[in-house]
């Protein structure tokens, strides 16, 4: 009876924490997608299936043209600058520690700094404290409003302060980042020149799963050309299911081009052997994270499924790898900036390494002090100051962006100064090439015209699937079976 009773346990965890918090409301996410263009053109505002206060704008192109035949096969890749268009990227990642943001806290400077980017990616961990009321009771979504309100501000500010503009764009400025990027061409190219409307940010998706927190800006002319948004969270916390660790995505298209952003927290301790559990996070987030298919994507499969099938992947978060080595070895290369001779000890570099981790992965050299753990409102490391061995953490770049994909390109990474919690911001901008060709259709396929009689095609229906909401299995066959049916018999062109 005994045994039995154990197998019941451990069979029902998995539904427990389904039902406590991880998978439902999985698939919605946050978005005034082409809210500005919407807004100005009076179109149709359709409620999405996110949250129920919230809406979702739907562009014509998703609406029109949005059935293709499934014949048509797989894009290709494009090379790098053959008929695309090349963008910038900002990405940050920042574990705030389980604090509000306060309605002081400026983040201006950090997003904006030394040029404005074309998409911004931003990733928080911890915007909660991890205490058992937010792990298995219902979301707090507070502070994550607080800090998408004040990403907003900081993005979209109509206050222009010439004298900062003009010192991150100074010599000066320059000199800093020098070992990253030489900054004389690039600005004139990519965003000081833009019109100021152009420089205007839509929120293309935020989602948050208990404190980890990840949203994606775009430039408010680029948003009509996003397209194929959805959201996926994977729990690794208590007893591998719950979402105190884990990961959130975000899945987009941007014209041809596929993204993934990877937000996670992983496996936190700095005893030997904990790195091993983070290994087996990141191996559980990439088997685990899937985009589910819309109709829409059952008849046009190019939106991807799984991680590694997108064209770019960023990879951000609060990694916890630590220092494999005594608190006295580093505190003695800490006194001396010797970070080099630190990150030879470094768990993430030996792991990638040894090919037990994020295999064939790319990160950017690292020239500044790790980011981890600083007392609050100090420059001062935790082990500085304390005396007690327990409390004490060894310093560590526990904050890390990694990326996988050919059309990327790191321009400079680096690290925030903010006191605002024990981690510094960390944040890198990417060039990134976009292909903008449109997909060659071959002449067996045609578009599904507005008016085929499709009952299910209603303004709701299609609202659903553009969220990427989930479908009956069932429904689904149906429709693609009616769908295809249709598409079979109207004449080619």
């Amino acid at each position: 009876m005994r045994t039995e009773s154990k197998k019941t346990s451990k069979s029902s965890w998995p539904k427990l924490a389904k039902w406590l918090n991880i998978t439902s409301s999985a698939e919605k996410f946050r978005s005034d997608y082409d809210a500005a263009t919407i807004a100005a053109t009076a179109k149709e505002r359709r409620k999405s299936c996110s949250d129920q206060d919230r809406y979702v704008d739907v562009p014509d192109d998703l609406s029109e043209g949005w059935m293709m035949d499934s014949t048509s096969g797989m894009k290709k890749k494009s090379a790098p600058g053959t008929g695309g268009l090349e963008l910038r990227m900002f990405v940050g990642t920042w574990n705030v520690g389980g604090k509000s943001p306060n309605e002081g806290l400026n983040l201006r400077n950090w997003l904006t700094c030394p040029s404005p980017a074309d998409i911004y990616v931003i990733g928080f961990q911890e915007i909660v404290p991890l205490n058992a009321g937010n792990v298995l009771g219902p979301e707090d979504s507070g502070p994550a409003a607080k800090w998408l309100a004040l990403i907003r501000e900081a993005l979209n500010t109509n206050k222009c302060d010439h004298e900062m503009s003009h010192y991150y764009t100074s010599k000066k400025c320059r000199q800093n980042f020098s070992e990253f990027l030489s900054l004389d061409e690039e600005l004139d190219n990519n965003g000081e020149n833009y019109p100021k409307s152009l420089r205007r940010y839509c929120l293309a998706a935020s989602k948050q799963m208990v404190g980890i927190f990840l949203s994606v800006w775009v430039r408010a002319d680029l948003c009509n050309h996003v397209t194929n948004l959805k959201v996926s969270s994977v729990g690794r916390g208590i007893m591998g299911y719950l979402g105190n660790k884990g990961s959130t995505s975000i899945s987009m298209t941007l014209y041809n081009t596929t993204f993934c952003f990877v937000c996670t927290h992983l496996a936190s301790g700095e005893k030997f052997g904990d790195e091993l559990r983070r290994n087996l996070d990141v191996s559980e987030i990439l088997k685990k994270t899937k985009f589910c298919h819309s109709f829409k994507s059952l008849v046009h499969p190019l939106s991807p499924e799984s991680i590694l099938e997108h064209d770019n992947i960023i990879w951000l978060g609060d990694l916890n790898y630590r220092l494999a080595a005594g608190y006295d070895d580093t505190h003695e290369l800490l006194k001396k900036n010797n970070w080099q001779a630190l990150l030879e000890k470094d768990q993430l570099r030996i792991e990638q390494k040894a090919g037990r981790v994020f295999n064939g992965w790319n990160e950017g050299n690292i020239y500044f002090a790790p980011t981890y753990k600083y007392l609050t409102n100090s420059d001062h490391y935790v082990a500085q100051s304390s005396q007690s061995k327990e409390k004490r953490r060894t310093p560590a770049w526990c904050d890390r962006i990694l990326w996988k994909g050919e059309g990327l390109n790191q321009m400079w990474y680096v690290r925030g100064e903010s006191r605002f919690s024990d981690h510094r911001p960390v944040y890198s901008l990417f060039s990134v090439q976009v292909d903008m060709k449109s997909k060659n259709i071959a002449p067996s396929t045609a578009t599904l015209p507005i008016c085929c009689p499709l009952k299910p095609l209603t303004n709701s229906s299609l609202s659903s699937t553009c969220c990427a909401t989930k479908v009956q299995a069932e429904e689904q066959l149906l429709l693609l079976t009616r769908a295809q049916s249709c598409i079979d018999t109207i004449p080619r062109f």
